[in-house]
């Protein structure tokens, strides 16, 4: 079955029907979905969604939005990836497009979040926008010293495919691929296969024919096909090849069903 993973099922846009979202994944053939905490609160909203459902993973992480946050968020965030049920730091990275935090900020704070991932063993969760000089650069200062980068919802420049080329990072895309917009199929059609993965980063982001309305797991199913286009291979195919990826990233606990 197919894994997303990367959502936001903590988001305020799921909780009129968070129990039916979940549902409608499974109905569409999504097995696991990997929630992702983007505060100190949102991880351990997210934690508690993960403990309450089979079939739901978490990540704790401080958002590069929240970076500003970081010194207050440290202590909190780093008990909370000591848990077995957290699976990945993250989502953390750099995003120069808002600037919500100040640049520097938004570095000490990820660069604090790949030592924490380094220390603890976990894989990092990245979310990268209009940063792609500082990013690269650190994708390869950081990238073999913690057990994997997950690129997410990737959509970056040369500098950073190749980056994450150089250090076996994993790149997830999300439903920009189905956008016409999308200029990046070369980084689907050249990605390794070892390190392709699928997401939704619902609620953001449907793809096509989805657009305009709330982003769901269950769309995760017209990414993958929109991915097995581009590479010219079977649907089928990339479902299995996408999920063993996940499992090998995030762990053996993305192995339970929704």
């Amino acid at each position: 079955m197919l894994i997303d993973t990367h959502c936001h099922l903590g988001d305020p846009a799921f909780d009129p029907d968070r129990d039916a979202v979940l549902e409608r994944a499974r109905g569409a053939g999504v097995g696991h979905v990997v929630v992702v905490g983007t505060t100190v609160e949102d991880s351990e909203r997210v934690l508690s969604l993960a403990r309450a459902r089979p079939g739901l993973s978490a990540t704790a992480g401080v958002h590069p939005h929240e970076a500003k946050t970081w010194s207050a968020a440290a202590a909190r965030l780093k008990a909370l990836l000591a848990l077995p049920e957290v699976v990945a730091v993250g989502e953390t990275g750099l995003d120069y497009h808002y600037d919500h935090s100040p640049r520097d900020a938004q570095r000490r704070a990820f660069e604090a979040q790949l030592a924490l991932a380094a220390q603890l063993g976990k894989p990092v969760v990245v979310h990268a926008r209009e940063a792609d000089e500082d990013l690269a650069a650190l994708v390869r200062e950081w990238g073999e010293r913690v057990p994997a980068l997950v690129l997410h919802s990737f959509s970056a420049g040369p500098s950073v495919f190749d980056a994450g080329l150089q250090v076996g990072a994993y790149f997830s895309f999300s439903g920009m691929v189905t956008f016409s917009s999308w200029k990046r199929t070369d980084c689907v059609s050249a990605c390794p296969a070892d390190r392709l993965l699928v997401e939704t980063d619902a609620p953001y982001l449907a793809p096509v024919p989805h657009r305009g309305r709330r982003n769901e797991p269950a769309f995760a199913r017209e990414v993958a096909q929109a991915l097995a286009g581009a590479r010219a291979e079977p649907y089928d195919a990339v479902v299995r090849l996408t999920a063993a990826n996940a499992r090998h990233v995030f762990g053996a606990g993305v192995a339970a069903t929704l």
